[in-house]
């Protein structure tokens, strides 16, 4: 096990009814920026529940955040909560909302700094605005972290960044608020929550049995719950299951002591700036090109997921690991989404221009970074047709 430092001081509120303990929970006398999507709160209830618990207090809104959350409605939100001086942000919403929260958050609280140099060098955020969180789309697991993405669609481009001042303060769950979600969603949160996991545990073994059984417990019970929740989308065990797994995924509990991947999202984000894929259906097509091309340096890992995960434990090394990269894409299709490039009509070009863009960045990917170019490409090419 590698050396490691684990801090979280994130309070989680779970349960039915939790939202109405935002009027203990936020403090009294804050103006507050109330930081939401496009709208899908007020048409569930969610909006009016945060509402009728947040009382008599000062309140500031701003919606109309998108998935994969847009750098310019980032900066709209800064100045509307500058200009009404917000001192205390609630992000409702999923992880789009949220992790636009934490780039408003920095960016009203250090307005002499560009937003973006923010983004590119997260080094620079020294203060933050507090946040705090209500979930309502179980997937990105930022409601437990310091992480965030935000993509700028003029350049295109779409970055991660991370501090330890992005930490919300608390975070609400209250499973029933995703009982609302369209089949796509709630399909695209499983999937990203299960890649999440692979990034953090399909790596090279480090002798980490426990963070191990933590991931493959989580794999297993996407696998199991994740299916059948969409026969029967207002099941309070399901959906709780399901929100508490995407949680823990990015806790970073399951990745402390390990060596962490994250080229599969580090691809996939240059898919969905250039071609407005869904963060999950771009984790999809890639990760098992990763899992293939490179089973020799995660042999160790695979071996255990085939076993653990699928049930496979007999035959020879090379089939199982390819079974499981099997069952793998298999569950994804089971859950609607496409594992080809030539699902989303993308040929040959795309694969040049992602190795282009992400060779030009200059990035060797993997957790080794072993992942060139040349390696990157047959990545690519191998999830063509």
């Amino acid at each position: 096990m590698l050396d490691f430092e684990y801090y979280n001081p994130v309070k989680v509120i779970f349960g039915k009814g939790s939202i109405k303990k935002l009027a203990n929970l936020v403090p009294q006398h804050v103006r507050l920026g109330l930081l939401f999507g496009r709208g899908s709160i007020k048409a569930n209830g969610v909006y009016q529940q945060c509402l009728d618990a947040l009382g008599q207090r000062i309140v500031c809104e701003f919606g109309g955040i998108g998935a994969n959350p847009e750098y310019r409605d980032c900066l709209k939100a800064r100045d509307a909560f500058i200009e009404n001086n917000v001192d205390f942000i609630l992000a409702v919403g999923g992880g789009s909302v949220i992790d636009a929260a934490k780039l408003v958050a920095a960016a009203v609280s250090q307005p002499n700094l560009d937003p973006w140099d923010l983004v590119k060098d997260a080094s620079l955020i020294q203060t933050a605005l507090p946040i705090a969180t209500v979930l309502t789309v179980p997937a990105a697991g930022s409601e437990m972290n310091t992480n965030a993405v935000i993509s700028r669609s003029e350049i295109p481009d779409k970055l991660g960044f991370s501090s330890q001042k992005l930490y919300p303060v608390f975070s609400i769950l209250d499973p029933e608020t995703s009982y609302s979600l369209p089949d796509r969603q709630s399909a695209n949160g499983i999937v990203d929550t299960f890649v999440h996991v692979c990034e953090q545990y399909l790596t090279s073994d480090e002798n980490t049995p426990v963070q191990d059984r933590f991931a493959e417990g989580i794999l297993k019970t996407l696998v199991h719950y994740g299916p059948r929740v969409f026969a029967a989308p207002h099941d309070y065990q399901l959906r709780a299951n399901l929100m508490w797994a995407s949680t823990v995924a990015l806790s970073s509990i399951i990745g402390v002591g390990v060596k962490q991947d994250w080229a599969t999202h580090a691809i996939g984000h240059e898919l969905t700036a250039l071609y407005g894929l869904d963060h999950a259906r771009s984790l999809a097509v890639v990760l098992p090109g990763v899992l293939s091309v490179r089973k020799k340096q995660k042999s160790a890992k695979l071996l255990m997921f085939a076993k653990n995960v699928w049930g496979l434990d007999q035959g020879d090394e090379e089939v199982l690991m390819d079974e499981a990269i099997g069952r793998t894409v298999l569950f994804f299709e089971s859950l609607g989404l496409g594992t080809r490039l030539s699902d989303y009509k993308l040929d040959q070009s795309a694969v040049d221009q992602v190795v282009s863009r992400i060779a030009a960045k200059g990035w060797c990917l993997g957790e080794d970074q072993g992942i060139g170019p040349e390696q990157l490409g047959s990545i690519l090419q191998s999830r063509l047709g």
